[in-house]
């Protein structure tokens, strides 16, 4: 397969609609962290039927958001998914020309910073079974700043910049056998205007 396109630009209602299913982007997320898996694999991981989870996949694959694999076992019967890209980008600039696209928009944020939140909150329920080291490496935090609306884009090219750095970083290492103590981190970044 060739080099996967970084994050693709979601533009379409469809596309957003179909990943804004709350079982579709719980699954992109899954097969995101696991690279490649099996229907099978990922409804263990959700909870929920192989059926059902074949029918999610089979559309998040329709919108061209995850595609067949390579198998990773001898099981023919198995059919192997990984996403389409690395990443996915959802702009408020593309929806919000209607009103409708706008809703959409707002719903499919909504969705996933709940779920985000609900990774988080997760976090802090098992933190004691993470150890003192994992403890001491996360981070919570909050400043507020006084920046223009140009000050806040390029603060935030420079830290997804950062982030990639160090996602590559970890690839990397893992692609030279370099697994010891590494686990999944998740990285949330908001940057929003507010009035007090």
């Amino acid at each position: 397969m060739p080099d996967k396109e970084r994050d693709r630009r979601i533009k379409d209602l469809g596309t957003l609609k179909a990943l804004a299913h709350p079982l579709r982007s719980q699954l992109y997320r899954a097969l995101s962290i696991a690279r490649t898996a099996t229907a099978s694999q990922l409804a263990e991981q959700v909870d929920e039927a192989v059926s059902l989870v074949s029918y999610h996949l089979r559309k998040l694959a329709e919108h061209g958001l995850i595609e067949a694999a390579e198998p990773q076992s001898g099981d023919g019967r198995e059919r192997w998914w990984q996403p389409a890209s690395d990443g996915v980008s959802i702009r408020d600039e593309d929806f919000r020309d209607a009103p409708e696209k706008a809703a959409a928009h707002t719903a499919a944020s909504r969705l996933f910073f709940d779920q985000r939140a609900d990774l988080y909150r997760r976090f802090l329920d098992e933190r004691t079974h993470w150890g003192e080291e994992w403890n001491d490496a996360a981070e919570s935090s909050e400043a507020v700043l006084r920046l223009t609306a140009g000050e806040l884009a390029e603060l935030n090219k420079e830290l997804l910049a950062l982030v990639r750095r160090y996602d590559e970083r970890g690839r990397a290492a893992e692609t030279a056998g370099d697994t010891e103590g590494r686990e999944n981190v998740a990285v949330h970044m908001y940057g929003f205007p507010f009035r007090t």
